[in-house]
């Protein structure tokens, strides 16, 4: 299916994640226009709109699908509502983005795909690492042999519990009816699809879940191993009750090693014979900036994007075998 230029956007859900991570971009990127929003209040929608120089806002998720200036549609939603409204929009016909992860379970993702996949509509999700260029700087070193070849990847993150969830207050992202995993879910979801896009798909997962402190419904603490298809292992163990921030990942090779972190904007770093290289790349200011641009490129010059629904599919199964 071709689509012509400009191509125009509606947002569902203008919130936090809009206003700089992942809104501009659509307005930024030659060959788009961000041309509505939606928000259940009206009065924040209206707010957005005349903040961003958005022409349209809507606070009925109907009114901006059925839109018929509106081209394509990003889901910037919490994961609960993203099988409702990915569902809308594929009948819709519309192209579609969707904000990671897919959805809260393997089974309403695969409904979300199959409803695409069926009628023959694009649908992205918003794994924006894939984009990122110091995580394909990454990707190179691999491809490039500088560490040989690649055996096992390991990553650790810890968080301490914040005062939001010492003070009882709802956070849908520990809420198990939306995030079973509670940030696992938010969070890890980023760095084990990156993982499948640097070293292949997974085969075999397992995994141990629990809830430690007892803060919230959802899950606090969990710990993985796995096997990719082409027989690289890898372990994982996420905690958010811990002492201090951490997050690094180690990927070995035969003849190296790369370390990185999946949130920390710091330095990725290559040790091999030749010795150790520290090389630090910027974020843009947008971070989805290159996300958004390679929609671009797949929907109006034909360049596959790097985050298909088929893909973070997968990302929710290696979750869903963590967890179960």
């Amino acid at each position: 299916m071709e689509y012509s230029s400009p191509l125009k956007w509606g947002i569902i859900g203008c919130g936090a994640v809009t206003e700089v991570k992942s809104g501009p971009p659509y307005q930024q990127t030659l060959g788009f226009k961000l041309e509505a929003v939606m928000r259940r209040d009206l009065d924040k929608a209206k707010d957005f709109a005349e903040r961003h120089g958005v022409p349209k806002y809507y606070s009925e998720v109907e009114q901006l699908i059925n839109d018929p200036s509106i081209d394509a549609i990003y889901i910037a939603t919490p994961p609960d509502t993203h099988k409702l409204y990915g569902l809308m929009v594929a009948k819709a016909g519309k192209p579609c983005c969707i904000e990671k992860p897919l959805a809260p379970t393997y089974a309403d993702g695969v409904e979300i795909v199959e409803a695409f996949k069926s009628n023959n509509i694009p649908l992205f999700v918003a794994y924006y690492r894939r984009s990122l260029p110091r995580f394909l700087q990454v990707e190179k070193w691999i491809k490039e042999n500088e560490i040989g070849e690649v055996r096992h990847i390991n990553w650790t993150l810890t968080k301490p519990v914040n005062e939001t969830d010492l003070s009882g207050a709802y956070n849908w992202r520990t809420d198990a009816k939306i995030a079973p995993g509670g940030y696992f879910d938010d969070l890890a979801s980023h760095g084990l699809d990156l993982f499948g896009y640097l070293l292949g798909d997974f085969e075999k997962v397992a995994g141990i879940s629990a809830n430690q402190q007892g803060l919230y419904t959802a899950k606090d603490t969990i710990t993985s191993c796995w096997i990719h298809k082409n027989g690289i292992t890898g372990t994982g163990s996420w905690n958010f009750g811990g002492f201090k921030r951490e997050d690094i990942v180690e990927i070995y090779g035969s003849q190296g090693k790369i370390s990185f972190s999946v949130f920390e904007e710091n330095d990725i770093v290559l040790e091999n014979s030749k010795g150790k290289q520290n090389l630090f790349i910027e974020h843009p200011k947008h971070v989805q900036q290159y996300h958004v641009e390679n929609l671009k490129r797949d929907l109006l010059d034909g360049i596959p994007h790097p985050s298909r629904g088929e893909s973070a599919l997968h990302a929710n199964w290696v979750m869903s075998e963590i967890l179960k």
